[in-house]
This record gives structure tokens, sequence and C-alpha cells, in this order.
């Protein structure tokens, strides 16, 4: 099992910046990627961003590529999405997610353990 919890969302306006983190815990050494996902109201959840546990490569949703960023300290078991130049349409509750075998971290059905989720609102 991995236990998984999200922090750093809250509300900023347009134009501001926020970093999520996510740290993990357990059985950590199995751990294949990491990646965030987020649900705005009376939408799907959709991918945000996904990091293998080497680093080696990292993945975005199209729309934030320029604006968000995603990194992890191996030593800490934490994951982190520096979100900048925030819109409103960019408001969710923003989850974290550990897959521990390899597939597409496009998709949320390959992910094993979530989090609790995170708020982040932006106003304009």
């Amino acid at each position: 099992q991995v236990q998984v919890v999200e922090a750093g969302g809250g509300l900023v306006q347009a134009g501001g910046s926020l970093r999520l983190s996510c740290a993990a815990s357990g059985h950590t050494y199995g751990i294949y990627a990491m990646g965030w996902f987020r649900q705005a109201p009376g939408k799907e959840r959709e991918f945000v961003a996904a990091i293998l546990w080497s680093g080696l490569s990292t993945y975005y949703k199209d729309s934030v590529s320029d604006r968000f960023a995603i990194s992890r300290d191996n030593a800490k078991n934490t994951v982190y999405l520096d979100m900048n130049s925030l819109q409103p349409e960019d408001t969710a509750v923003y989850y974290c997610a550990v897959v521990s075998h390899a597939g597409s971290p496009y998709r949320d059905r390959e992910y094993d353990y979530w989090g609790q989720g995170t708020q982040v609102t932006v106003s304009s």
C-alpha cells in the first residue's frame, strides 16, 4: 500500500502562482510514476501532468505545458506541481496519484493510489 497526501492548494488571483506538493509513503519502492489530475465542478477528471519516478520523462496536458512544471524529490518521496499564470479555468480539485506499473501516465485508470485532493481556486 502507498499513502498519498497532497498539500498546497488555495485561493489565488488570475495570473498568480501556486505550488502543490504530493508526498507518498508506505511501499514506495515500487513507484513507477506519479501524476496530477484535476476535476472541476460538473466536469470529468482530467490529466494534468505526470513524471516517471526515474525523472527521465515528464508529461503534460497541452493547455498547461507552458505554465505548469512537475518535478520530484526522490529522497523525500515527493512530487511538486508548480503552477504559474493561473487562470480561472484552472479552478478544480487537484488529485495526486501513484502508479506502480509501466503504462500510460495519461490515463487515470492506470493509477493505483490516490490522494484526497486539494482545492485550487483562481479568481478573475
